[in-house]
């Protein structure tokens, strides 16, 4: 799992059925109800009248194109989704989909391979909005020991990785909280993006059973952890790491707004220690 080889264009998140056959109106209406935010608040935002955005909500108003763009700003809704609502209200997409093996991203790729690479023996890796992984480094590979062939053919899944039986789930100690951990995170996915094969991901892993494992023991010498951990054994030993996850910052492409760079942090000086003997 080099970068190399993980390397490929970022599969489509595929917002739901039902954006220009509604309307701009009643989707603009859902996005503004998610966020649970009135129509005069958003429309104090957006410098309109909530008239005007009762309006376009009812369909007695088409906006325009910088104002569908606006609402869509002040209600955090993703790209993807922003060009649904354009093309819903008769625009053409605003923002584009490159691929991520196109030339164009190939500073963008360079950069996060850097990224990732310079924070070894600690594991970074990228994923998109499927958690399928696009890169990754040694410290990644270094915790795949064990894991079922069938799980490590592309694309690779974070999630099915660490949650399926056959995968690193029988290895994660604190599995139960890990998992729970995981599959809320994956909740809130759905909640923004709205896609139905992320939703499909999700029954899926969610479904996968538990494995018996030395899941949830109280550690011999416990540790405050500042955050929860994953605590998984290798070659005997239990490593502890705390994941962190950067996005970027005001992305005018899908395939940009929709990359994560996920990396995991040593939570104790063992786990520390163990990571560099290994690549000392």
């Amino acid at each position: 799992m080099t970068t190399a080889a993980a390397r490929r264009s970022a599969p489509s998140a595929a917002p739901v059925a039902g954006s220009a056959d509604k309307g701009v109106g009643p989707l603009l209406r859902a996005w503004r109800e998610r966020r649970r935010v009135s129509q005069l608040e958003l429309a104090l935002r957006a410098d309109s009248s909530a008239r005007h955005i009762s309006f376009i909500e009812t369909g007695r108003s088409r906006p325009s194109e910088e104002m569908v763009l606006r609402l869509a700003e002040h209600l955090d809704v993703p790209v993807r989704e922003r060009n649904a609502l354009l093309l819903a209200a008769g625009y053409a997409p605003h923002y584009p989909e490159t691929p991520l093996d196109s030339p164009r991203l190939d500073t963008l790729r360079e950069g996060m391979e850097r990224l990732i690479q310079g924070y070894e023996p600690y594991p970074a890796l990228v994923v998109d909005a499927m958690y399928d992984v696009v890169a990754a480094n040694r410290g990644v590979v270094l915790l795949m020991d064990g894991v079922a062939e069938h799980l490590l053919q592309p694309p690779l899944n974070v999630m099915r990785l660490t949650l399926h039986p056959e995968g690193l789930a029988p290895r994660i100690r604190n599995l139960r909280e890990w998992r729970g951990h995981l599959l809320a995170q994956m909740e809130r996915q759905i909640g923004l993006y709205r896609s139905e094969p992320l939703r499909a991901l999700y029954e899926e892993v969610a479904a996968y059973p538990v494995p018996e494992t030395a899941a949830d023991e109280e550690p011999a010498e416990p540790v405050p952890y500042f955050a929860l951990p994953m605590q998984i054994e290798h070659e005997g030993r239990v490593l502890s790491f705390i994941s962190s996850i950067s996005t970027f910052n005001t992305p005018m492409d899908v395939t940009v707004a929709e990359l994560a760079i996920e990396t995991l942090l040593p939570a104790d000086p063992a786990t520390v220690k163990y990571l560099h003997s290994l690549m000392s």
